[in-house]
């Protein structure tokens, strides 16, 4: 979802793997414990399409989406059913009452101070309310890799070379940690999907859609396109296809946390 500062964010691009999205979206709330929430929040809801399967699930809820994108919530509002799209921080979203379940899918690795943020959403819970998230845990993976080597390269330093960060999230073990801390009971747990890509160049195409955003905002043209074919041949090189398609591998770290039944 879109959460960089700066980032200009493009709902048709990342939608062109819409359905490989939406499948750790579809995992986390599969152990979320809740029989009828009354009131929900998506932070970060992207172009909402999600958002509109929590109502899928929870016909009876109010629920209540926002996103740091105007792009994105110009297509959310599209969404037809009983859903609220705003454009929004969630950095410093506060609700007007307690929430029954807040869920923020893929938007936490755009955060850096999100680890002290968590606490607060807790707080911010119904009594028997549920937290739930996931993340990204791909940064080491050649896909992200490749892209810091090229970003901190002579030739593109002083132009991007801030331009990523490292070690964005924790891994299951440092957010059960930090929830528990907080007296929370926390399930926390990690899924590697082998992930079979289609067309030409696709795992670039993938990046197009999130990762690259924050590098391509600083670029003009000329500059876009001699940085996308410098990276997407390292990529074709770690991401070699096959007959049929190309294999990328897809690490993702979930946590559903709450203070009780």
């Amino acid at each position: 979802m879109s959460r960089q500062a700066g980032a200009v964010w493009d709902p048709v691009q990342y939608g062109v793997f819409a359905d490989e999205r939406a499948r750790p979206f579809a995992e986390l709330l599969a152990r979320v414990d809740l029989e009828a929430p009354g009131h929900i929040v998506d932070l970060g809801c992207g172009s909402g399409e999600l958002t509109a399967s929590l109502l899928r699930r929870w016909p009876g809820a109010r629920i209540e989406a926002l996103d740091s994108s105007p792009e994105m919530i110009a297509a959310a509002r599209g969404i037809p059913g009983k859903l609220t799209f705003s454009v929004g921080d969630v950095t410093t979203w506060r609700p007007e009452r307690p929430v029954d379940l807040i869920i923020s899918n893929a938007v936490l690795q755009w955060v850096p101070t999100h680890q002290d943020l968590l606490p607060r959403w807790i707080e911010a819970l119904a009594p028997g309310g549920r937290l739930a998230f996931q993340v990204p845990g791909n940064f080491d993976a050649p896909s992200h890799a490749l892209l810091r080597e090229v970003c901190e390269s002579p030739r593109w330093q002083a132009k991007l070379g801030d331009a990523l960060r490292r070690d964005p999230v924790l891994d299951p073990s440092g957010y059960l940690d930090l929830l528990s801390r907080h007296g929370c009971t926390v399930d926390a747990w990690e899924t590697t999907y082998a992930q079979l890509l289609k067309g030409d160049d696709p795992v670039l195409e993938w990046v197009k859609g999130t990762a690259l955003r924050p590098v391509l905002t600083r670029l003009d043209p000329a500059e876009t396109t001699a940085l996308l074919a410098e990276y997407g041949a390292r990529l074709r090189e770690a991401y070699p296809p096959a007959p049929y398609g190309t294999v990328f591998p897809f690490r993702r770290i979930f946590v559903v946390a709450g203070g009780g039944p």
